[in-house]
């Protein structure tokens, strides 16, 4: 009798739990911005992506139409921090700053953190190595260089606790000059 009343008091914490709003979603976004259900599509060829990112880079800048740098999201659809990241970056307020100095590139890195990862040789050739989480961010400009330090692209795991101005103006402090 004393564990069925244990049994229940514990499945009566758990629904209210289930049920608790936690507030602090309000100010964050989440993976319903994406106009997709995989941002982070591991059948996206990354190298090509990024191949054509910098090419669009190098030509806009050699054409006088203004720098472009690249925005290289190293994330996985299973994580809820690279799927808010995304979604803000998807946001009207995002994309008036990407669309004009960025060209983002979203790349599928599996699971790092169980060594099932993917596209990570492709950081590792950015300047970014030791990946043990997602999301990742790299910010480069139209020649490769890398703009952010290694420590800073790997220190987005927390991204979906991250403020909306606090990534913006993270962002637009990589905006080309």
């Amino acid at each position: 009798m004393i564990f069925r009343t244990i049994l229940a008091a514990l499945a009566a914490l758990c629904l209210a739990a289930c049920a608790t709003t936690d507030t602090r979603q309000d100010h964050h976004a989440h993976a319903g911005n994406w106009p997709e259900a995989t941002p982070f599509d591991p059948a996206r060829d990354a190298r090509s992506e990024l191949e054509v990112a910098f090419a669009v880079a190098t030509a806009q800048d050699a054409a006088g139409q203004g720098k472009l740098n690249i925005l290289a999201v190293f994330g996985a659809n299973w994580c809820h921090d690279s799927r808010a990241l995304a979604g803000w970056l998807e946001t009207p307020r995002f994309r008036a700053v990407t669309d004009a100095h960025f060209m983002v590139v979203y790349i599928d890195a599996g699971v790092p953190q169980t060594g099932e990862d993917r596209n990570l040789e492709l950081a590792g050739e950015l300047g970014v190595s030791g990946i043990t989480g997602t999301p990742t961010m790299l910010v480069l400009d139209a020649d490769g260089k890398l703009l952010n330090t290694p420590a800073d692209a790997r220190a987005w795991r927390n991204a979906s606790m991250r403020s909306e101005d606090e990534i913006f103006s993270w962002l637009e402090g990589f905006t080309p000059q």
